[in-house]
């Protein structure tokens, strides 16, 4: 592995029945509230211990009697040292996920202190909630690319990955729902390279959290500018009356030297998610300009 650079309401609606020509009475009707999409969202955070290990795995857990819609992360201490090589929410084809576990190693020796932080979108239980997983074939080829897409009649909330046989040295580059401002998401792309020559055999799995249709659910895009920075930092906000399930990224001009090293859902364990930031490092010195895309996957708050 080369060296990393130093540089791093609708109001009430009133309306007027007439009774012959004498009689007139006015009825009030209150709108109906809009139905939350996602009751009792919230965002769960773990952070792992802060060391120099070359590994770390850290599980983030929803409260008791919840669900995982989606799911995050934070490298910190690292700014480009280390990959996040895991982020795979549980559950099934059958089995509602309730937890993701993201594991992270350092792309090159690296001497300082360093942690990772998990972060699971919790809701209230959704209506046909899966996990659903696609992997790619197992070759020694620098890139490879995979899609898992949502079984008929279910839309995508959340999403994640698995790099398998790579240890720190592949690089997730796309990791991109479908779908758009006015088209609910279905599915996922996860797009890796290697970061440096790798002679390993390894492959790329794809993860979609799935559901039964929700109201208003879309995909917002936010990018950043492109130039050779060492840093791209974006954040993709839901619209207003939107929360956020879960989201994703792309990097676009870096294929492999650069990696992601936040994937950070805002919100908390009492406030539901509304934006997402993608935090992107060369993660060897890059002369070329690139851009970092955050997705946001939204629905009626």
């Amino acid at each position: 592995m080369s060296a990393q650079a130093t540089a791093r309401s609708r109001r009430p609606h009133a309306f007027t029945l007439i009774l012959g020509v004498a009689v007139a009475a006015t009825v009030l009707v209150p709108a109906a509230p809009a139905s939350a999409a996602v009751p009792g969202l919230v965002r769960i955070a773990v952070t792992s211990a802060s060391n120099s290990n070359d590994f770390r795995s850290v599980t983030a857990t929803c409260p008791a009697g919840k669900v995982l819609t989606g799911t995050g992360y934070e490298l910190n201490g690292v700014t480009g040292e280390a990959v996040v090589d895991d982020l795979r929410p549980n559950g099934g084809p059958a089995a509602a996920p309730t937890s993701v576990t993201v594991g992270a190693y350092e792309a090159e020796a690296f001497a300082g202190n360093w942690t990772l932080t998990a972060y699971a979108i919790c809701a209230n239980p959704i209506a046909g909630l899966v996990r659903v997983s696609a992997v790619s074939a197992s070759t020694s080829a620098d890139f490879r690319s995979v899609t898992a897409t949502c079984p008929a009649g279910k839309v995508l909330t959340g999403t994640g990955y698995e790099l398998n046989g790579a240890t720190g040295e592949g690089v997730v580059d796309d990791f991109r729902p479908n779908g758009g401002p006015a088209a609910a998401p279905t599915s996922v792309l996860v797009g890796a390279y290697e970061a440096e020559a790798f002679a390993g055999t390894w492959s790329a799995t794809a993860y979609a959290i799935c559901a039964n249709p929700l109201p208003g659910l879309t995909r917002i895009a936010a990018v950043s500018p492109s130039d050779s920075n060492d840093f791209h930092g974006v954040v993709a906000a839901c619209p207003l009356g939107k929360v956020l399930t879960g989201g994703g990224y792309e990097l676009n001009g870096v294929t492999g030297e650069a990696v992601v090293d936040d994937f950070r859902p805002n919100g908390g364990p009492a406030a539901a998610p509304t934006a997402i930031t993608s935090g992107a490092y060369e993660e060897d010195s890059f002369t070329g300009n690139w851009s970092n895309t955050a997705y946001a996957i939204c629905a009626t708050a």
